[in-house]
């Protein structure tokens, strides 16, 4: 017997999102019913962390936005930048207990949601055409939901197959400053005054709140994390002589490693189990953006309830954007190109506002056309005939942490 429409197994920014676009207000035709299941608190439950994308304003979530810029920066390794105006579009950030709490007050006032604190231990199709979780509450007691379809938004056990294997590693630090320091109408995206590593590339990233407080992260592209006492070191040398920040007060950190890879991750093993999220494909391989391909993803599967359809979530970024970012990927991995001069250049003569089209998956082949002329055509074209034969390899490390709750480890996730 199905107990419910909808279970939604994670209660992270897929999950919420999901939970926050299905039609389920009872004034609503049809209105479904929804159980969103999240990790009880503590180990399990996923960490706080930081969201970023560009949108136009007015925006659904702007009430939980921390802030807001207009103004994007890139810096090259030499100290030149390339300051752009984005208008009529905005970078925004959300923190992600920001985006819980709106997104939960919506689903309080929701009688058709029921929020369970469980961990997931199965998720299965059955054979009737239904669908199965099997999990334990809080309170050690065993919890059988039945549904006629379940959203999955929990990293795989392990990436699939791939022909490129990196990671995007990062850690940030939430700094006050003495003196002021920082330009809040401005975020840098890409500041490669930091320390090239052998091999891959390196970058600061500044999102000022105030004259006095921003958001400081060190990101790498690469085969391996970092330890905290190696990114704490780098962050201390790129606040203090880079920035020049002078002394500053570390208020609260954020770490987290993203998987940069080809793998296919948009298969729905299941006709009525499907991953949602960074298990989803929502992750932009090229660049770590996740949450604004998890609004399309949620948009679009709320879309097909309304008309009838079988709610199957589209893969979140098209085939060529899929093919671009695996040539791209491969050239940064055999050091075809040059990472922190192909990043510079590209917003150095692309028009701003259709570069981030592009990082959205959004141009027509003409615009992917207009940017790829802008790339080292050559390694570029070198690198393509490449895949053509080069195999998959399984992936050399296991994927991130399943528990329910845990949407992937994406930090300014989202194109």
């Amino acid at each position: 017997m199905v107990e419910w429409d909808f279970v939604i197994v994670g209660g992270g920014a897929a999950g919420l999102s999901l939970a926050h676009w299905l039609p389920t207000d009872t004034a609503q035709r049809p209105a479904v019913s929804v159980v969103l299941v999240d990790a009880p608190a503590g180990p399990l439950r996923a960490p706080r962390r930081t969201w970023c994308f560009w949108e136009t304003s007015p925006g659904r979530y702007d009430p939980a936005v921390t802030a807001s810029w207009e103004w994007l920066r890139v810096h090259s390794r030499h100290g030149t930048a390339v300051r752009r105006h984005i208008a009529p579009l905005s970078y925004k950030m959300i923190r992600s207990a920001d985006f819980e709490a709106l997104v939960g007050q919506d689903l309080a006032q929701r009688p058709r949601i029921r929020r369970l604190h469980a961990i997931v231990h199965d998720v299965a199709a059955c054979p009737d055409g239904t669908a199965r979780v099997t999990a334990t509450d809080a309170s050690g007691a065993r919890v059988d939901l039945a549904a006629r379809w379940v959203f999955d938004s929990r990293p795989p056990h392990r990436l699939p197959a791939a022909r490129t294997h990196l990671l995007q590693h990062f850690r940030g630090w939430f700094v006050r400053t003495r003196r002021p320091t920082f330009d809040p109408d401005v975020a840098d995206l890409m500041d490669f005054r930091t320390p090239q590593p052998t091999r891959g590339l390196s970058f600061g990233y500044v999102l000022p709140t105030s004259r006095h407080t921003a958001l400081v992260e060190y990101t790498e592209f690469g085969p391996a994390p970092l330890t905290v006492d190696a990114y704490d070191a780098a962050l201390e040398h790129y606040t203090r002589r880079v920035l020049d920040t002078g002394p500053v007060q570390v208020q609260a950190t954020e770490q987290g490693v993203i998987p940069m890879t080809d793998a296919m991750l948009t298969d729905c093993a299941a006709r009525t189990v499907f991953p949602i999220g960074v298990a989803g494909g929502c992750t932009r391989a090229s660049t770590g953006y996740t949450f604004a391909a998890i609004q399309r993803q949620a948009e679009a599967v709320a879309r097909a309830v309304r008309a009838g359809r079988r709610p199957v979530p589209p893969p979140p970024h098209g085939r060529r954007a899929r093919m671009m970012d695996a040539v791209l990927l491969r050239a940064l991995d055999t050091g075809r190109i040059d990472g922190p001069d192909f990043f510079y250049r590209l917003f150095e003569r692309v028009p701003t506002v259709r570069l981030l089209r592009f990082l959205d998956g959004r141009t027509r082949l003409h615009e992917d056309l207009a940017v790829g002329v802008r790339a080292p055509v050559a390694p570029m074209l070198r690198t393509a005939a490449e895949l053509l034969w080069l195999p998959r390899r399984p992936s050399p490390a296991p994927a991130p942490d399943r528990s329910a709750g845990a949407d992937g480890p994406a930090p300014r996730s989202s194109s």
